[in-house]
């Protein structure tokens, strides 16, 4: 998906929601274990359900890699049914790869060709040939860890390097010479949303791929006025607070409204991008 598309599919459907297929077969409707593929059946009803108010689905590969050959392939089931059913969704494969060599190459492989997914989350740890693989596929998105939301942040990303600044600036600004807008997004967790300022001053143009809204406690509303740009330049993404918002029958039903209910609060602010 490109750029433009992207962008055009936030103004349509007035939306910057990304909802995360965390899908735990253990969390679950218990009825649906009568189905052949459970978390498929899961997610299907999930993504009927609330696809209108969303530009996105980010499944988490780790719910489904955990479970063998069945949980590959109720993955490989989804992206499926999304890409027929739900054409111009924004799939991101959320697997944080990382890797150099033949190694990366097949990672892309996977997700970009076997799998068909528009996105992939990595880790820059390796430095960029562990990155580079990805960029080899047209119109398909790299997405680099950066400023994540959870606790032990700190030991890392937040340390002084020689140059005095931290280890997450450094990963922003060298890893913006290797792609650019068209095709890197970067991670910045919403729990520092108030440091959305600061990344802007390194990509301000690249979209953000913000987890932490809804179950994390990160607040959309800053989010959006630290983190916007004229292009809107976020993807948000919220995962159990949707996905398991209902624990009945109508679970999906119930994850629509909460769904909707975001993507209010998010028309509301696109009304302030730039005309």
């Amino acid at each position: 998906m490109s750029f433009k598309s992207l962008f055009q599919n936030i103004l349509t459907k007035k939306s910057f929601l990304c909802i995360g297929l965390d899908s735990d077969i253990q969390k679950i409707p218990g009825y649906l274990n009568k189905y052949k593929h459970p978390v498929f059946e899961f997610n299907r009803m999930i993504v009927d359900a609330t696809a209108p108010y969303t530009i996105a689905y980010k499944p988490n590969i780790a719910f489904y890699e955990s479970r063998g050959k069945e949980g590959w392939h109720e993955l490989e089931l989804t992206v499926d049914y999304i890409r027929k059913n739900h054409p111009g969704i924004f799939l991101i494969a959320d697997a944080k790869r990382g890797d150099i060599g033949n190694t990366s190459e097949m990672y892309a492989e996977t997700f970009f060709k076997i799998f068909d997914f528009d996105a992939v989350t990595v880790s820059p740890y390796m430095g960029y040939d562990s990155i580079q693989p990805f960029f080899n596929y047209k119109n398909k998105w790299v997405i680099i860890l950066a400023l994540t939301s959870n606790k032990g942040s700190d030991d890392f990303q937040m340390l002084r390097t020689g140059k005095s600044e931290t280890l997450f600036e450094t990963v922003l600004k060298t890893s913006s010479t290797w792609g650019n807008k068209e095709n890197t997004m970067y991670v910045v967790g919403a729990t520092h949303a108030n440091m959305l300022v600061l990344v802007r001053e390194y990509v301000p143009d690249h979209f953000l791929l913000i987890p932490g809204v809804g179950a994390q406690g990160g607040s959309l509303e800053d989010v959006f006025e630290y983190g916007k740009n004229p292009n809107c330049g976020l993807i948000v993404n919220s995962s159990r607070a949707i996905i398991y918002a209902g624990t009945d029958k109508d679970f999906d039903q119930t994850a629509a409204q909460k769904a909707s209910e975001i993507q209010g609060q998010m028309e509301k602010l696109l009304l302030h991008l730039p005309a």
